[in-house]
């Protein structure tokens, strides 16, 4: 396992995770969580990334149980706060309030005492920065969070946030948490990677496998078991269309030729980036982990010869 700075920070986290979302509290049993996590960690694998919202906190006491026996000074437990977990007007957003209320329970949950990333999940209009700011900086200062960053903001948004940061005095965001892979391009590339380069901050990055599409396992229909063919997920559905697939086939065939599944290829592709500081990969079988892992083997083999080719089967980035 090969382990990547957080931007500027000295934390080292491991280039591949293993994220919570979707799965765990939700496909997979206590077990097979358990199984998993405790497989990737003697992989190498540090990094395991978790938000207060997956399967309603259930991914949370999930993940909780699961790290039990693991040493907790050599984990990088995160999670998340900005949608609603918590009833009335004030059960959702970064105000100081859903924010204190939201780590404790979450701390809870995990049966930790504190969490090493603490993201915001989404931007807040309705809250100040300098209040997300104060109280990010107050987690920081008390022990419950060791780096705080944000998930999904325009780099605008960033750069205002490390602003008021500076302005204050205050503890600045340390990483960033973008959708990233090659069905969806644009705003990474564009934004959110530019941006955090110059301000020092990491990214740790989501959804690789474009929700298993990239995987090439919904070519030739949605499986029964697959997570396309949850109710609660139905919107997957509207993602599966005849002109992805016929690229998910092309990069298949290049694949291949490099002796490699066509998830690997979409994770070297994104491990290719260096600015990167970890991508989160999901699984239900402990299968799906070692497959994913060997892709990080798997970048050398992306020659520019290789890249031109996946460049001229996905074409320009489209608008997202």
């Amino acid at each position: 396992m090969h382990y990547r700075r957080l931007g500027r920070s000295g934390l080292k986290v491991s280039e591949i995770s293993l994220g919570a979302w979707i799965t765990f509290g939700n496909q997979i049993d206590q077990q097979a969580a358990i199984d998993l996590i405790h497989t990737a960690y003697d992989q190498g694998i540090n990094f395991f990334d978790n938000a207060d919202m997956y399967a309603g906190g259930q991914a949370e006491l999930v993940m909780g149980e699961a790290i039990k026996g693991l040493p907790r000074e050599a984990l990088v437990i995160s999670s998340k706060v900005f949608w609603p977990t918590m009833p009335g007007p004030n059960g959702r957003g970064l105000s100081r309030k859903h924010v204190m209320e939201s780590i404790h329970a979450s701390l809870r949950r995990l049966g930790t005492d504190y969490v090493d990333l603490y993201f915001c999940h989404r931007y807040d209009p309705d809250t100040p920065l300098e209040e997300v700011a104060r109280v990010m900086d107050d987690l920081v200062h008390q022990g419950k969070v060791l780096y705080w960053g944000t998930s999904e903001w325009e780099a605008q948004q960033i750069a205002q946030v490390v602003g008021v940061g500076r302005q204050f005095g205050l503890v600045p965001p340390s990483m960033e948490q973008p959708q990233y892979n090659m069905f969806h391009r644009r705003r990474f590339e564009e934004d959110s990677a530019p941006t955090c380069r110059e301000l020092g901050m990491g990214l740790t990055t989501f959804s690789p496998l474009y929700q298993g599409i990239l995987t090439g396992k919904y070519n030739q229909g949605i499986p029964e078991g697959s997570r396309a063919s949850m109710e609660d997920l139905a919107w997957m559905r509207d993602r599966i269309t005849p002109e992805r697939l016929a690229k998910v086939r092309s990069l298949t065939a290049i694949a291949q030729e490099l002796e490699l599944t066509t998830g690997q290829l979409a994770l070297a592709w994104i491990l290719r980036r260096k600015e990167i500081s970890s991508v989160i990969t999901g699984a239900t079988r402990l299968e799906q982990l070692d497959e994913n892992l060997a892709a990080a083997e798997a970048v050398d083999l992306l020659t520019n010869e290789v890249l031109e080719r996946i460049e001229a089967i996905l074409g320009h980035p489209a608008a997202e």
